[in-house]
C-alpha cells in the first residue's frame, strides 16, 4: 500500500459521517454524575466519546471509570441471549424455554419444600423501580421471607447506625452544597479521592475558605493528603478512637449543653462512662498519640460548624454500627447536626446504594423504609398491592446468612440480580461451596460473572445506558437517568424480567407495567407517608429539576435539603446517643504469633466492586491489570518480601497469593490489599464469617494474617 493510499485512510478514519447522542448516568459509584456518551460514525467503525453534563452534584464532572464506562456496555463477552447450561456448558436457549424452565423449578420446590425453599439476592446497583419490583416479587410472587442484597456489605452498618441515633437513614443529612462553608471536616475511614474523585472539589473548596480536615485512616492516601491532620489508627479501632475524641471535647467543655437538653437521650450515661475511660489506654490500643487526639479533638469542639464523613474504612467491621453511633455521639454532644454547616455523612458506595435499601430489598423492609415487622406498614404496602396483609411474609435474614442457608439445605433455589456473591461475600471460598448445592439457580447479569457460572441459567440484563428509571445518589438526591440506547440481542431490563417471570407463575396482574415510569408511579405510592417518601416526584419533575431531595411529600414541595433542623426521626423528636464500650461486642480478629499483622482492604480508582464491569474496559483494566499488597519497606524486609514479588497471605479463613508493593504511607503492623479480583486473588478468601449483631456486616476491614515470599512460581 502507497503512503498517498495510507494517509486517505487515515484522513477517513477521522471523518464523521454521523453522530448520535444518548443521555445517561454513570453506572458506578454513589454520586451518579450525568453525562452523554457521543456515538460517531466513521468509515470504517464506530468511535464513542463520554462527556459530563451539568447537575446539582457533580457539576458536570466525571471521573475515569465513567468516562470508559461505555467500554464494558459495548464489549464482545456481553450476554445477548439467554443461557441454558447442558452438560456443564452454557447454551443458548430461547426466553419461552428459560421462562417454562423457571416456572417447572420453582413451582416443584416450593410445592415440595415450602414457599421459603426459594430465596431472592438484590443489587444496589439497580434502579429504584427494580429494587421495589424485586421485593415486592419475592413477597407477593414467590411468597418467600428471604430476600436480601449486596448493598448489606456497603452501607448496612451507617443505615443502622443513623437510624438507632436519628430514627432516619438518609446518606447525607445535609446536601453536598453546606460542605463548601464548614469550619471543620472529619474524614473518618474515607478515601473519597479515589472512590468518588468527582466529590472531592468540595472538600478542596471547604479547605481554600478555612476548613481544617481531620482524615482518620491507617494508610496514607490521596484523601489524606488533604488533610490539615491525619490520625493513623490500627484497623479495627476507630470506636476506641472516637471515645478518645469525644473524652478531650467533654473534658475541654466543648458540649452544646442547651441542644443536649432539648434534642438528645442517652448524653449522661456517654458522659459518665467517656470520662472514666484514660487516654494512655485508648492511645495504647489505637496507636494514635494523645497529642493528636487532643489536636483533632480540640479544633472539632471548638469551632462553630463541624460536619463527620464516614465511609466502609469504619464500617465494615463486626462493631461498624457502634463505631459509627459513637462518631454520631460526638454529633450530638457538640450540637452540630441539624443546622447549617453542621451534619453527617455516610459515603455511599454503590450507585444506588441509598435508594436499594429504601424500597424493600432488605430482609427487614418494605417499600418507603417501612418495616415487615410493623402491622400498621404491612397493612398499607399490602393495600397498595392488593394483596392479604396475612399473606405477606415476616423478616428474613441477611446475605450472608442466606449462604448459610443454603448450605444447610432451607434454601434450595436462588434468584440472583446484579450481584457476584461468590466473589463479595465474606468467607468466600464457603459460599462458592454452598452455592454449589443448590437444585436450580438463576442468574441475571451482564456477563457470566464468576457467581454465575454456578448458575443453572443466565438471564441477559440491560446495562445504564439501555435501562431507564430513577437512582438515589449519596446525598439522598433521587434523579432520573435516561437511558435510550437499544438492548443488544435479546436481553431485557431487569424490571422486564421481573414482570415475565411473575406471569409465567401465574402472578401477572401484580406485574403488569410496561414501563419504568409506571411502576415508579407505584413506588411513589408505596412510600407516601413513609420515612423516605417519594411521592411528590415525577419523571418530569426530576428531569426539569436535576433530582429531587427526599422526602418529597407532595408535588409542591420541593425536597428536604438538611434534616433534622427542629426535630429528629424518633416518636420524642430526639437523637439517641448510646455508650459505646472499647471492648466490642463481637471480638475482632487479634493479631498473633502466627497471624501477626493486620490486613485491611479497600478499592482501587480505576476499578468498581468485584470488577465485573471494569476488567471489561480495557482502559480501566489496564491501569490496574491485578491486585496488589501494599506494605511498609520495614515490614517488609522483616518478612523477607522484596518489592514487586508474589506473595502468598493467609489467615484463619483461607489464602491468596498477590504482587507486593512497597509503601511508606501504610502502618507499619497493616497491609492494603484491594478486593476487585476474584478466584485465587479474590481476598475476601481471608475474611471471617463474624457479623455485625446489628446490621450483619462483615468484618472486611479487619482479619489477622501472615505473609511469605512465594518461592515456587
Amino acid at each position: 500500500m502507497t503512503e498517498a493510499l495510507l494517509k486517505y485512510f487515515r484522513t477517513k478514519e477521522q471523518e464523521v459521517k454521523s453522530e448520535k447522542r444518548y443521555d445517561t448516568q454513570c453506572p458506578f459509584c454513589s454520586m451518579q454524575c450525568k453525562m452523554q456518551l457521543i456515538e460517531q460514525s466513521i468509515v470504517t467503525r464506530k468511535k464513542y466519546i463520554t462527556i459530563g453534563k451539568d447537575n446539582p452534584t457533580s457539576e458536570g464532572r466525571l471521573c475515569i471509570k465513567g468516562m470508559n464506562a461505555h467500554q464494558h456496555a459495548f464489549h464482545k463477552e456481553r450476554l445477548k441471549y439467554p443461557m441454558v447450561k447442558v452438560n456443564g456448558e452454557f447454551v443458548r436457549t430461547t426466553w419461552e424455554k428459560a421462562l417454562d424452565l423457571i416456572k417447572e423449578n420453582f413451582t416443584k420446590i416450593q410445592e415440595e419444600a415450602g414457599l421459603n425453599a426459594l430465596a431472592v439476592y438484590g443489587s444496589a446497583s439497580i434502579t429504584n423501580e427494580e429494587a421495589y419490583l424485586l421485593g415486592k416479587f419475592a413477597r407477593v410472587a414467590l411468597k418467600t421471607k428471604y430476600i436480601d442484597y449486596n448493598g448489606r456489605f456497603c452501607m448496612s452498618a451507617a443505615a443502622s447506625a443513623a437510624s438507632q441515633t436519628f430514627g432516619l437513614d438518609r446518606g447525607f443529612t445535609n446536601s453536598l452544597s453546606e460542605i463548601t462553608s464548614t469550619c471543620c471536616l472529619i474524614l473518618a475511614g474515607t478515601n473519597i479521592a479515589e472512590c468518588q474523585p468527582t466529590i472531592m472539589p468540595y472538600f478542596e473548596r471547604a479547605k481554600e475558605n478555612g476548613a481544617y480536615i481531620i482524615a482518620i485512616d491507617p494508610r496514607e492516601t490521596a484523601t489524606t493528603k488533604i488533610a490539615d491532620l491525619h490520625l493513623q489508627p490500627k484497623p479495627g479501632t476507630d470506636a476506641v478512637l472516637a471515645n478518645g475524641l469525644l473524652k478531650v471535647i467533654l473534658e475541654e467543655n466543648y458540649v452544646d449543653e442547651a441542644f443536649i437538653q432539648e434534642r438528645v437521650n442517652g448524653f449522661e450515661e456517654v458522659r459518665e462512662y467517656v470520662l472514666s475511660l484514660c487516654l494512655e489506654e485508648i492511645e495504647e490500643i489505637t496507636g494514635v498519640p494523645i497529642p493528636l487526639i487532643r489536636k483533632a479533638a480540640v479544633r472539632f469542639g471548638k469551632e462553630e460548624t463541624g460536619m463527620i464523613f464516614t465511609a466502609r474504612g469504619v464500617e465494615q467491621h463486626t462493631n461498624g454500627t457502634l463505631t459509627v453511633r459513637n462518631f454520631l455521639n460526638i454529633l450530638c454532644s457538640t450540637g452540630k447536626i441539624g443546622k447549617s454547616g453542621c451534619g453527617y455523612g455516610a459515603i455511599t458506595g454503590q450507585g444506588n446504594g441509598q435508594g436499594a435499601r429504601e424500597h424493600g430489598q432488605k430482609a427487614d423492609q418494605l417499600p418507603g423504609y417501612r418495616s415487615i415487622e410493623n402491622e400498621e406498614h404491612r397493612e398499607y404496602i399490602a393495600q397498595i398491592w392488593g394483596v392479604n396483609k396475612d399473606d405477606l411474609p415476616g423478616k428474613g435474614v441477611s446475605a450472608y446468612e442466606m449462604m448459610e442457608k443454603i448450605d444447610e439445605g432451607e434454601i434450595q433455589a436462588l434468584f440472583l440480580m446484579c450481584s457476584n456473591p461468590v466473589v463479595s461475600n465474606p468467607n468466600a471460598h464457603f459460599v462458592k461451596e454452598a452455592m454449589k448445592k443448590l437444585k436450580f439457580f438463576v442468574a441475571v447479569d451482564l456477563f457470566v460473572s464468576e457467581t454465575a457460572k454456578l448458575a443453572d441459567l443466565i438471564l441477559p440484563a440491560s446495562s445504564y445506558l439501555e435501562d431507564e428509571g430513577t437512582m438515589t445518589n449519596l446525598e439522598g438526591r433521587v434523579t432520573l437517568r435516561e437511558a435510550s440506547y437499544p438492548c443488544p440481542g435479546e436481553a431485557k431490563h431487569d424490571w422486564q424480567i421481573i414482570c415475565e417471570i411473575a406471569r409465567v407463575l401465574g402472578k401477572e396482574e401484580y406485574f403488569s407495567f410496561s414501563t419504568a415510569e409506571e411502576i415508579f408511579t407505584e413506588l411513589r405510592l408505596a412510600s407516601n407517608g413513609g420515612k423516605a417518601d417519594y411521592s411528590g416526584m415525577t419523571y418530569d419533575r426530576l428531569k426539569k429539576e436535576g433530582g429531587i431531595l427526599w422526602p418529597c411529600p407532595d408535588t409542591d414541595h420541593k425536597g428536604t435539603k438538611r434534616v433534622f433542623e427542629t426535630s429528629f426521626a424518633h416518636s420524642d423528636g430526639k437523637a439517641e446517643m448510646v455508650v459505646v464500650s472499647n471492648i466490642p461486642e463481637v471480638p475482632k480478629e487479634h493479631v498473633s504469633e502466627e497471624f501477626p499483622l493486620f490486613l485491611t482492604t479497600g478499592r482501587v480508582m480505576s476499578h468498581y466492586l468485584t470488577g465485573v464491569q471494569t476488567r471489561k474496559s480495557p482502559a480501566l483494566a489496564a491501569r490496574n491489570i491485578e491486585p496488589f499488597m501494599e506494605i511498609h519497606p520495614q515490614t517488609a524486609v522483616k518478612f523477607q518480601i522484596r518489592d514487586q514479588s508474589l506473595v502468598k497471605i493467609e489467615s484463619r479463613s483461607g489464602n491468596v497469593v498477590v504482587r507486593s508493593k512497597w509503601s511508606e504511607s501504610i502502618r507499619h503492623d497493616t497491609i492494603f490489599v484491594p478486593f476487585h479480583w476474584a478466584d485465587s486473588q479474590n481476598i475476601n478468601l481471608l475474611v471471617s464469617k463474624e457479623l455485625d449483631l446489628a446490621c450483619k456486616m462483615p468484618g472486611f476491614k479487619v482479619s489477622a494474617v501472615k505473609v511469605r515470599p512465594v518461592t515456587d512460581f
